[in-house]
């Protein structure tokens, strides 16, 4: 049986991207038990510590007018070199459309917007179907998906598992990894 070498990295103020990080890493291990998947608050990892894995999880939420979560925000230059080169990274996001729907999911399209020039092979782009709001950096070119999985705890908390449930399914279908 293979082994995958999956790790996932968050940054949490508020407690919400750290349980969205715990429930993917429950509902991945669920549906592929080989598989271990480290949880790496960036607040105490460093974020060199990607180079340890071929497939690497990031968690990031966006904060009022589209801004960093903090944790992130303040290690905002190292992701900027870090060498994604031979990795595949699925970004997941928490955003409020309602409260800041002119920002909704920022943070994940800046993630995204770095990590790629940094030769990342992304997985899980998430339909934008279902959500409203007015604009976001998070939307592919066709802004018809989202460059990662994409929740709002906020106003759609009871969206948010099933979400998470079909998001880590299609993942692991892109990663072509086999699940029970």
């Amino acid at each position: 049986m293979a082994q995958y070498n999956i790790g996932l990295f968050y940054g949490s103020t508020t407690c919400y991207t750290e349980m969205a990080a715990e429930k993917i890493k429950a509902q991945l291990e669920a549906l592929c038990p080989q598989l271990d998947i480290p949880l790496l608050n960036i607040k105490d990892t460093s974020l060199d510590d990607i180079a340890q894995f071929d497939i690497v999880l990031l968690g990031i939420s966006t904060w009022d007018f589209g801004e960093l979560q903090e944790d992130w925000e303040a290690h905002w230059d190292d992701i900027h070199g870090v060498d994604f080169t031979g990795k595949t990274a699925a970004i997941f996001g928490l955003g409020d459309q309602m409260g800041y729907a002119e920002w909704f999911q920022d943070a994940v399209g800046m993630l995204h917007d770095v990590i790629v020039p940094n030769g990342a092979d992304i997985v899980g782009y998430w339909p934008n179907e279902g959500y409203d709001f007015i604009a976001s950096k998070a939307l592919t070119e066709d802004k018809s998906f989202f460059v990662g999985l994409s929740l709002d705890d906020e106003n759609q908390f009871d969206e948010s598992d099933s979400r998470i449930a079909k998001w880590c399914e299609q993942i692991l279908a892109e990663l072509d990894i086999n699940t029970i």
